[in-house]
């Protein structure tokens, strides 16, 4: 049950903010340090770590007024709410934090630090992009990381202010140039961008306020590839942070989560040429031992081959006889139908020669010098046309005729039409 609440105040309230006064303070031979913060309302008890108390720059007493950040759980063995404070600072110090809360609070409602639309990390990126400052410390800690882990990995540096007041937009415009690499067409020259790293060392909320900026969340959220982000230490978050697909406790740990061990990778693929070794040895014993079985099957191979040459002659055999058969079947129906056909064609030559002198006689009877012959005249006129109609003719017009042995020229003398 208390680990349940423990995971539901975590999953809701985390990280929170107090303001209060310290109460009980004492600090532990191990170096923690336990203590209650109270106002008017009520007391929370708090417990910090050596870790987180280590960083403190002034000495906490019973009565200060302190702002503290941290995450709520439960002490399960006492089953007690309890804060446990990552940073404390003396109150007065808490505009930045308020102006902190309320825009996480509207990003938040925007959806931009959902987990449903973080990208996974690419498990062989073929190039890295790094965002911060040149001359920062974290800078060199991540190349001297990557260089260690993955030394064959193309890294690309896109420098910007980490801090001051044109940090933000130098920010912005540095993760734009990368952007652009990353969504330009693949080609020869190109180095390919799979993952982003956003990297600055440790500082005060004023050193890291930078990481807080608005339009710097909004660019980020709309990153084409992964972003990790590593800015600050362990117990430092930033509006960055929350944005980013995977926060890292430091830079070095960013550079860590991108790049596998070339060592790791080696080992891997020496695991994989094993697995293949042995699954080709598999293989070739299971052919062995299918051409040992046929091989038994087979028997002596020159009596497997004779046996097929017996039945290949009988086959050749059959094949000639067919043939044979064939031929003869294919001659005797040719005979007949020489014996059929001279009669067929000499019918078929008579009847055409009826039909020729049939169509001949019928020829002769349509021709003109016949008709001539019986006292009737060709009449044309001058242009050659033949003269058919009494309208054809005029008074005076020439008209020759035709006759069985000659021609007449004429001129009409008149035209009467019936």
């Amino acid at each position: 049950m208390c680990r349940a609440v423990a995971d539901a105040l975590d999953a809701r309230f985390n990280p929170v903010s107090v303001g209060g006064e310290i109460s009980g303070f004492t600090r532990a031979a191990s170096g923690h340090c336990y203590f209650s913060l109270k106002d008017d309302a009520g007391q929370l008890r708090c417990a910090m770590f050596r870790r987180s108390a280590g960083l403190l720059d002034f000495a906490p007493r019973d009565g200060d007024r302190v702002e503290v950040r941290g995450r709520l759980g439960v002490y399960e063995p006492r089953g007690e709410l309890q804060l446990v404070v990552e940073s404390m600072r003396p109150a007065g110090q808490g505009t930045l934090f308020e102006q902190f809360l309320k825009l996480k609070a509207k990003l938040e409602l925007e959806g931009l630090f959902d987990p449903a639309r973080k990208k996974d990390l690419p498990t062989l990126p073929r190039g890295i992009g790094i965002v911060t400052s040149l001359g920062a410390a974290a800078l060199h800690d991540v190349v001297t990381a990557l260089q260690r882990r993955v030394p064959h990995i193309a890294v690309t540096l896109a420098p910007s202010s980490v801090q001051g007041d044109g940090a933000p937009r130098e920010l912005c415009q540095a993760l734009d140039n990368l952007y652009a690499m990353a969504l330009a067409p693949a080609s020869a020259d190109a180095v390919p961008m799979d993952v982003i790293l956003l990297v600055r060392g440790g500082g005060s909320m004023e050193d890291l306020w930078a990481f807080n900026d608005e339009q710097l969340v909004r660019t980020m959220a709309r990153s084409p590839v992964p972003i990790v982000s590593g800015v600050g230490h362990e117990t430092d978050f930033t509006l960055a942070d929350f944005v980013a697909d995977l926060r890292a406790p430091t830079p070095t740990a960013a550079a860590e989560l991108v790049s596998e061990p070339t060592s790791m990778l080696l080992g891997l693929v020496g695991g994989q040429e094993t697995r293949l070794k042995e699954a080709m040895e598999r293989f070739v014993d299971q052919q062995s031992q299918r051409v040992d079985l046929a091989t038994s099957r087979l028997g002596r191979p020159s009596a497997l081959a004779q046996r097929q040459r017996i039945v290949m002659a009988s086959v050749a055999q059959r094949l000639h006889h067919s043939a044979r058969m064939a031929m003869h079947t294919r001659q005797s129906e040719l005979s007949r139908l020489n014996q059929d056909l001279l009669p067929i064609l000499w019918r078929a030559w008579q009847r055409t020669q009826d039909r020729t002198q049939r169509a001949a006689l019928r020829l002769g009877l349509l021709d003109p010098s016949l008709v001539l012959k019986r006292g009737y005249a060709w009449l044309t006129l001058e242009s050659g046309h033949t003269l058919t109609s009494a309208a054809q003719a005029h008074p005076g017009q020439r008209v020759r005729a035709n006759l069985t042995d000659g021609t007449v020229e004429m001129t009409v003398a008149s035209q009467e039409s019936n």
